[in-house]
């Protein structure tokens, strides 16, 4: 679409106001990072390395044991954030990334954060449940731990790919690679290692998938499970800045006169200012809401009409 794709793909990378994609990526990122850097301190310093996970990491982790859980109960979502291999931080930041750019481009910009704490919180239940309750796990009960996005990731990625089946990747490669065979692989691996040395890991990424497949679904029917949290951090934002302006509910047109017809067909104008509130629009609600006017006037931009 020329400038037009240019533009909308310039307000998802580089965070407008609003991008819930940006704000957990960087958020993960910078936890990583900063846990990272407390590693090394142990690490560098007379205290030993191996103390590091017992001090720090493990306050923060996923317990399997319900006894650890009762004296650290924030780990249930707090695991999600924590990681410790780079290339698990780093995984699931891309998987979150790639397929979070998808989901945020259908369905609007405030179901990314509201989805990944869902399949989380999903990810984690079942996670204790396994442990605590299948004689084959529970041996090691009091020595595991459940850490990383991976299942808000797969919570992402499978609403994505429910949303979407048939978008194509890498388009390159004989027309490109449909996301839901690239989603369906991976849910299969996840089933497939399950009797691995990470089976809590693989059954948390499962749970993770359910969730995004019944957000979605609920959310065609016209429920929004992420609505009362969006919600919530509004309150929240408007409690700690009173000042801030609220935005305003535009006056809908309204008509004088009844007519089976209309009297004339009403041509939109087309100004970037009006391009860029649409795509604003696009980002918080999904391109699902648009009127027939707006629609009309993002295929007359892409054909590059005045």
């Amino acid at each position: 679409m020329g400038v037009l794709e240019q533009n909308r793909r310039r307000r998802m990378f580089l965070g407008q106001e609003g991008n819930q994609l940006t704000y957990l990526i960087i958020f993960l990122a910078i936890i990583f990072v900063a846990f990272k850097f407390i590693y090394i301190i142990y690490l560098l310093s007379d205290m030993k390395d191996e103390l590091y996970r017992p001090d720090v990491h493990n306050w923060l982790t996923l317990p399997a044991s319900l006894d650890q859980l009762l004296t650290r109960p924030w780990t249930i979502l707090t695991y999600a954030f924590m990681h410790f291999k780079v290339w698990h931080a780093l995984g699931n930041l891309l998987w979150i990334w790639a397929f979070g750019f998808i989901l945020q481009d259908l369905a609007g910009n405030n179901k990314i954060i509201p989805l990944f704490i869902y399949g989380a919180l999903a990810g984690g239940i079942i996670y204790l449940v396994s442990f605590n309750l299948l004689p084959v796990f529970k041996p090691s009960v009091p020595v595991s731990t459940l850490e990383g996005a991976s299942a808000g990731a797969m919570a992402i990625a499978v609403a994505a790919t429910t949303l979407a089946p048939n978008y194509r990747l890498f388009p390159m490669i004989n027309g490109g690679i449909p996301l839901w065979v690239l989603t369906t692989v991976f849910v299969i691996i996840d089933f497939a290692s399950i009797d691995s040395t990470n089976p809590g890991g693989h059954l948390a990424h499962l749970a993770g998938a359910v969730v995004g497949f019944v957000f979605v679904r609920q959310l065609r029917r016209g429920h929004d499970w992420g609505a009362w949290m969006n919600n919530f951090a509004t309150w929240l934002n408007n409690l700690f800045n009173p000042d801030k302006p609220k935005n305003r509910t535009p006056l809908k047109d309204q008509m004088f006169y009844k007519s089976k017809g209309e009297p004339y067909k009403k041509i939109p104008q087309i100004t970037q200012q009006r391009i860029d509130a649409i795509l604003d629009k696009i980002n918080q609600k999904g391109v699902h809401l648009l009127t027939e006017e707006e629609k009309e006037i993002l295929k007359r931009a892409g054909e590059g009409e005045a």
